[in-house]
């Protein structure tokens, strides 16, 4: 196997990240009372038991690379979120900040924000 590093993220409630995820197209690899991991193929995202969590104060982010940055976000735009930029859960549309490449944004239920960035796009 590759050197890989994951993504550590908090969960309110293990079965609604599940969920949530699930409609992503993400499988439950593992879970026990103090964690859970995620996989949809190479992607892989843990979480942490944070009951507490307010995902309206959450600043819980992670960046996802990826080679097809739109046919992953078509097939996530299945999961029918919202793009309201204030909503949570929401998905954006591709857009490019300056000296970044390419991305997208989803953020989660609690609030978590995955970045996914377009590998093909390097940095200005």
């Amino acid at each position: 196997m590759a050197d890989r590093i994951t993504a550590n993220l908090p969960s309110k409630d293990f079965a609604a990240t599940a969920a949530f995820y699930g409609k992503l197209g993400f499988s439950e690899d593992f879970r026990n009372d103090g964690w859970m991991i995620l996989s949809r193929g190479p992607l892989v995202l843990e979480f942490f038991p944070h009951p507490e969590l307010d995902k309206w104060t959450s600043w819980f982010s992670a960046c996802v690379r990826v080679d097809d940055i739109e046919g992953l976000r078509q097939a996530w735009l299945a999961a029918d979120l919202p793009a309201e930029r204030t909503a949570i859960p929401r998905l954006t549309g591709i857009f490019k900040l300056d000296g970044a490449p390419r991305m997208f944004a989803v953020v989660d239920e609690d609030g978590s924000l995955l970045r996914v960035l377009d590998n093909a796009d390097g940095a200005d």
